[in-house]
């Protein structure tokens, strides 16, 4: 199973990606990651699953956890956070102010920046906390 996602660009090719490619990767391993512990620790029914990881994915939850972790990052890690939050997006969002959706865009792009650099001790480390200081 460890060769079944391949990420094959180096850390240097990651980092001239779009922010918001980070981030394009970075809403589906949150979600994954998401779903995959609400599966492990519960005996929910689907739908019952769908409404909770909803409020872990939402984006005021994704800025909450963001402001919350914002500490613990390295100056790399707060340095993806800035370049994320302030790229240009051209999508509005529906169901959250802007600056939550901006908050919540950088959030994604680091969890997606650590994962396509597999750093995944780091990220691990970060996606407990996030998970721990959103129950």
């Amino acid at each position: 199973m460890e060769d079944f996602i391949e990420i094959k660009r180096s850390k240097e090719e990651v980092n001239m990606l779009s922010p918001l490619t980070w981030a394009y990767v970075g809403d589906c391993v949150y979600e994954l990651y998401i779903r995959t512990k609400l599966v492990n620790e519960s005996n929910l029914k689907p739908h019952k699953l769908h409404i909770e990881s909803i409020k872990y994915v939402k984006a005021q939850a994704q800025a909450e956890l963001l402001n919350k972790i914002y500490e613990i990052l390295n100056e790399e890690e707060k340095d993806i956070v800035r370049r994320a939050r302030n790229t240009q997006n051209h999508h509005l969002p529906k169901n959250c102010n802007v600056q939550d959706y901006m908050y919540a865009t950088a959030f994604e792009a680091l969890i997606g920046f650590l994962y396509l650099t597999k750093q995944e001790d780091r990220l691990k480390e970060i996606l407990n906390k996030t998970f721990l200081d959103n129950s």
